[in-house]
């Protein structure tokens, strides 16, 4: 259904344009199944940029409108937005992965085994949960329904819904799936939560689903306060660039060319290049087959192109760890090692015990944030709605 090649996401956005104006906007909230062609399908490529969010604003706006495909256009800035929101609140992050781990350390909630594995007896929940395990992807509207039901009728806890998602998610990702769960629950916009009914799940199905018993009301869960939020840094290129550079790029950007492209005239000359990857580091649980096949295909796919952008073949890594890497700077003879900017999540993780690693080994680590990040995400400060209303001149500004 979704392969991990950068061909496969542009033939895939080639084949959705024509339909990205008025067609999506009446369409998009519908789900009808796993044959879905209301919506792009492409969050799986753009999660891993193997298509840039740009590439795909760019397409849709040849053939259609700002205006017309406004709903389309807002649905990739989205993710742009949860982004930026969270870079400037890694704490939610780190909360959120502490309650992770403390939920897996103990006992697991009765009833949880059940809705993981589609035993709730909840129709609607029991397909929708088979549905992920089985094809890595849900429609964003169910996702929305499946985490409300998950939450208020089944009454357990937020975290280890996240985690069943980022799990299995072809395109789950820290921000937008952490901030999504969070909104539905009620902490992401305080007090205000999403409550799932059956009339509307009917609705927007056309009446494939229909589920009984669902909670009626929906109290908002409650948080410690986070530390005050903290400004995007300026800097699109952190770290002195040497003379003998390695590229490595990992999971969350696996576009070579246009990276380098965006360095511009400071682009250097590569001596190496490098792709590692740990889709395992989403969860401590396991992390879903297909989750792992398809961050394999996208680093194979990513490496054998890096030939074409940077002249040079790229080493597969695998998952590797910190010494796995200076090993391979090492051999090259590297002083610089030059990476995509990760945002919060499992990668810059990563990343924070490369960089020490490196630097013993007198070994920089550069990071290279796109344009498209740096001019988006500082106006990701508050709610998405007076975000939204920059998105027309993000749009000119690209």
């Amino acid at each position: 259904m979704f392969i991990p090649t950068r061909a496969a996401g542009l033939e895939a956005l080639h084949d959705f344009v024509p339909r990205a104006g008025a067609d999506y906007r009446r369409d998009r909230n519908h789900d009808l199944g796993p044959s879905r062609s209301n919506v792009s399908g492409l969050s799986p490529c753009v999660r891993h940029r193997l298509v840039t969010e740009e590439e795909v604003v760019d397409a849709v706006l040849e053939r259609h409108s700002l205006h017309a495909a406004e709903k389309f256009v807002q649905e990739v800035f989205w993710r742009t937005y949860w982004k930026g929101w969270l870079e400037q609140r890694p704490e939610v992050w780190r909360r959120y992965r502490d309650g992770v781990r403390e939920l897996f350390a103990g006992d697991l909630p009765d009833g949880y085994e059940d809705a993981v594995a589609g035993r709730t007896g909840i129709d609607a929940m029991d397909a929708w949960a088979r549905e992920l395990v089985d094809t890595g992807y849900l429609h964003n509207h169910v996702r929305m329904w499946f985490a409300s039901i998950w939450v208020f009728t089944l009454g357990l806890p937020w975290q280890l819904g996240a985690d069943f998602f980022l799990r299995h998610l072809l395109d789950g990702d820290a921000a937008s799936n952490t901030l999504s769960w969070r909104w539905v629950a009620g902490l992401q916009t305080r007090g205000k939560t999403y409550l799932a009914t059956t009339e509307n799940i009917a609705r927007y199905t056309e009446g494939r689903f229909a589920p009984r018993g669902l909670a009626t009301t929906a109290r908002p869960l409650d948080e410690e306060p986070f530390p005050p939020a903290t400004p995007i840094a300026p800097e699109d290129v952190v770290g002195e660039i040497g003379s003998r550079v390695g590229l490595l790029l990992h999971e969350e950007d696996l576009e070579p060319a246009s990276l380098l492209t965006a360095l511009g005239p400071a682009a250097p000359t590569l001596r190496s290049a490098a792709v590692f990857a740990d889709a395992g580091a989403r969860s401590p649980a396991p992390v879903s087959p297909l989750v792992e096949a398809f961050t394999t295909g996208a680093v194979a796919d990513a490496a054998a192109r890096t030939a074409d952008a940077a002249g040079l073949p790229a080493v597969t890594l695998g998952a590797a760890d910190a010494s796995t890497v200076v090993d391979w700077a090492r051999s090259a003879a590297l002083d610089t090692v030059l990476v995509p900017y990760a945002p919060v999540g499992p990668v810059q993780e990563r990343l924070d015990v490369l960089r020490p690693a490196l630097a013993a080994e007198g070994v920089g680590l550069v990071t290279v944030r796109r344009p498209w990040d740096s001019r988006a995400w500082p106006f990701a400060s508050r709610g998405f709605f007076p975000f939204k209303e920059r998105i027309p001149r993000l749009v000119r500004a690209r």
